[in-house]
C-alpha cells in the first residue's frame, strides 16, 4: 500500500542523532556493560570494546542509515523497493526481532521502574546488605503480578511516547530525556569519584592488562559493542527513514558511536569505584546493578538519593530503546498498511505487552525451554540469531547489491566527503559480515 499523506521526519539534525543515541542508549550500556566488563577483567576489555564500537559497529549503523534515508521507508519497505520481495525477508527479520526483544526487555524496564520506587522506601543495611538485596530482588521477580504491573507501566510509558509520532513524541522526548540522563550520570560519576578506596577501581577500569585478553574476552566485546549499539533488527534504519536528506550521515553515525561509548565509559566510572569503594566483587554477573549496587548505595551517606538518582537513569535509557524498537514494528504498519499513528502504537504494544507476560512469569521458575527459562530462550532467539542475521544480510546487501547506490546515498551524491568510503565499503563486503558472522556461529551454543 502507498503511503498516505506526508511522512513524519526529524525537525533537526540534533534531534535524529539525540533519538538515535537513546535507541542506542539503554540498558545494554548501563546494566550489562559494567558486569560484563567485570568479568572480563575490566580495562583490557573496555579497549577492545571500544575499537569494536567504531570499527565493526560504525559499519553496521551507517550500512542501516544508508538503507533508510534512501527509501524513506521502514524495514520491510525498504529492502523490497532495493532488492525485491526475497530480500524483504531481511526486514522481517529484524521486526520480529523487535517485536521478541521488546517483549522481554518490557519485563527488565518495569524492574527499573519497581526500583526507582523500592529505594524511596528504604535500603538494605547492616554487614549483610548485599544478602538482604539479593532476597529482596528475588522476592521482587518471583512475584510475578508484581512484575506483569510493573511492566505494563512501562509498555504503557512507551506506547504513549511513539504515539506522539516522531517530530512531536519520540524527538521531543529524547531532546528532553538524552541530556537529563548526561546530566544524572555526571552526578553519580563525581559522587562515586570522591569516595574513599575509590581509586582501586579507577585502577580495575581504566589501567589495561593486555595480558588478559584472550579470543573469548574479544568475543565478548564484539557482541557487546553490537548489541549495545542496537544494529541488526533495523532500528537504526527506521530512525534514518525519518531523515532529511541534505543531513551528513557519517558524521552523524560516527556522533551516536561517541555518545553511545560516552553512557557505557560513564556507567564504568559509577560503578566500578563506588563497588571497590566498598568492597564489593566487580565481576557480580547481572546481579550487579539491582543486588550488589543497592547494597553499595545503602553504605553511602544519603544512599537513597543516589539510588533513585541511579535507578531513575535506568528507566531512561530504558524507555529510549523500548521507543525505537517499538516504532520498528508501528512504521511498517503505518506505512504499508495504512494504520494511523494513533492506533498502530497501542494495538501492537499490547500484543507485545501480552508476548511479554510468559517472560515475567517464567521468572518464578516456571515455563523453562530446555532447561532455560522463557525469558532467556526469548533473549537467545532475538540476540543470539535474529540480530546477527540481520546485520549480517544488512551488510551483505549494501556491500554487494546496492554498492553504487549506498555510495551516493552516503556522500549525498557527491556532495559530502567520505574519506573512508573506500574502507567502510571493503568492510560491509567482507570484513564486517566475517565479524558478524562469528559472533552468530559464537552465539550458537544453547
Amino acid at each position: 500500500m502507498q503511503q498516505k499523506g506526508k511522512r513524519d521526519q526529524f525537525g533537526s539534525r540534533l534531534g535524529f542523532i539525540l533519538a538515535s543515541a537513546g535507541s542506542a542508549v539503554g540498558l545494554g550500556n548501563i546494566w550489562r556493560f559494567p558486569y560484563v566488563t567485570g568479568e572480563n577483567g575490566g580495562a583490557a576489555f573496555v579497549f577492545i570494546y571500544l575499537l569494536m564500537v567504531f570499527s565493526l559497529g560504525f559499519t553496521v549503523m551507517l550500512a542501516e542509515f544508508t538503507l533508510g534515508r534512501n527509501t524513506q521507508r521502514n524495514n520491510v519497505g525498504a529492502l523490497m523497493r532495493l532488492g525485491g520481495k526475497a530480500w524483504s525477508m531481511v526486514g522481517w527479520l529484524g521486526i520480529v526481532a523487535s517485536i521478541i526483544i521488546l517483549s522481554f526487555y518490557g519485563v527488565i524496564g518495569g524492574w527499573t521502574i519497581k526500583y526507582v520506587v523500592s529505594v524511596f522506601q528504604g535500603l538494605p543495611t547492616g554487614a549483610d546488605a548485599a544478602a538482604q538485596a539479593g532476597q529482596a530482588f528475588e522476592g521482587f521477580i518471583t512475584h510475578s503480578p508484581s512484575v506483569i504491573f510493573y511492566q505494563a507501566l512501562f509498555m504503557v510509558a512507551t506506547i504513549w511516547v511513539v504515539s506522539k509520532g516522531i517530530g512531536q513524541g519520540i524527538e521531543r522526548f529524547c531532546k528532553v530525556l538524552m541530556p537529563a540522563l548526561f546530566l544524572i550520570m555526571v552526578v553519580l560519576v563525581v559522587r562515586s569519584l570522591t569516595l574513599d578506596g575509590a581509586m582501586a577501581g579507577i585502577s580495575f577500569y581504566l589501567k589495561p592488562d593486555f595480558s588478559k585478553v584472550t579470543g573469548g574476552m574479544c568475543l565478548a566485546a564484539m557482541g557487546q559493542a553490537f548489541f549495545s549499539l542496537s544494529l541488526g533488527n533495523g532500528g537504526m534504519l527506521t530512525y534514518g527513514s525519518y531523515l532529511k536528506k541534505e543531513e551528513p550521515l557519517p558524521s552523524s553515525a560516527f556522533q551516536i558511536c561517541i555518545l553511545d561509548s560516552l553512557v557505557a565509559f560513564l556507567s564504568g566510572l559509577i560503578i566500578f569505584p563506588a563497588v571497590f569503594a566498598f568492597g564489593f566483587e566487580p565481576a557480580s554477573g547481572a546481579g550487579l546493578s539491582f543486588v550488589t549496587l543497592p547494597a553499595v548505595f545503602s553504605q553511602m551517606f544519603g544512599g537513597v538519593f543516589w539510588a533513585g538518582l541511579f535507578f531513575l537513569l535506568l528507566v531512561i535509557a530504558s524507555l529510549t530503546s523500548s521507543v525505537n524498537m517499538l516504532e520498528v514494528v508501528c512504521a511498517h504498519f503505518i506505512d504499508e498498511k495504512g494504520w494511523s499513528r494513533r492506533k498502530a502504537p497501542w494495538a501492537i504494544g499490547f500484543g507485545i505487552f501480552l508476548l511479554g507476560v510468559p517472560s515475567a512469569i517464567s521468572l518464578a521458575g516456571g515455563l523453562k525451554v530446555y532447561g532455560k527459562s522463557f525469558l532467556d530462550t526469548m533473549d537467545f532467539i532475538a540476540s543470539n540469531l535474529m540480530m546477527p542475521l540481520g546485520g549480517l544480510f544488512i551488510l551483505l546487501f549494501t556491500g554487494w547489491v546496492i554498492a553504487d547506490i549506498a555510495k551516493r546515498e552516503v556522500t549525498n551524491e557527491g556532495n559530502v566527503s567520505f574519506a573512508l568510503l573506500p574502507v567502510w565499503q571493503v568492510a560491509c563486503k567482507v570484513v564486517a559480515p566475517l565479524a558478524v558472522g562469528y559472533i552468530f556461529f559464537q552465539g550458537l551454543a544453547w
